[in-house]
């Protein structure tokens, strides 16, 4: 199954940060097919937090939404996430944005992503990588979302890119 991921870190070495949940999700089984830029952007709700490091990627994986959320889970604590810290500074943040053109609503899980359209720390990376792709409920090409936004939260584009994939792996 197809998946769009949102990462984000505003704490330690972000940029590592990144890259180090990229390689996780790579070694627990998830392929990850595209890889937006690093944006810098301005952290949502408590603006005295360190800014952001964000990206979107596409990335495939056999595990239902569910598992996919369990691995994602497993894999922010590992890299430092703590769960009593809700909307404070973190090391990894993972989202699952959209899993093809499912539709999903538990406790555990909303699919896509409630807030997608919301941040434009999501819709800019995202564009980037799939702009024709479409909202399975709003029924708007990711590009479409972008455009009509009205976000006002800045986003940077950073210079270097997250040199990702095989040639990277081996200087970790």
């Amino acid at each position: 199954m197809r998946y769009f991921l949102s990462l984000g870190s505003n704490f330690g070495e972000r940029r590592n940060n990144l890259f180090c949940a990229l390689r996780a999700l790579e070694q627990a089984g998830v392929t990850v097919l595209k890889i937006s830029s690093i944006y810098q952007t301005e952290s949502v709700g408590d603006r005295k937090q360190p800014w952001f490091y964000n990206l979107a990627t596409e990335v495939s994986a056999s595990v239902d939404p569910e598992g996919l959320l369990g691995l994602i889970q497993t894999i922010e604590r590992k890299l430092g996430r703590r769960s009593d810290k809700r909307g404070g500074p973190r090391p990894i943040d993972i989202d699952i944005l959209l899993a093809e053109d499912q539709v999903i609503e538990s406790e555990q899980l909303t699919i896509p992503h409630p807030r997608l359209h919301q941040r434009n720390f999501v819709l800019v990376p995202l564009t980037e990588i799939s702009p024709e792709t479409l909202h399975p409920l709003l029924k708007k090409t990711i590009k479409d979302l972008r455009e009509r936004s009205v976000d006002l939260s800045d986003v940077k584009k950073l210079r270097h890119p997250l040199r990702y994939g095989r040639a990277a792996h081996k200087n970790v």
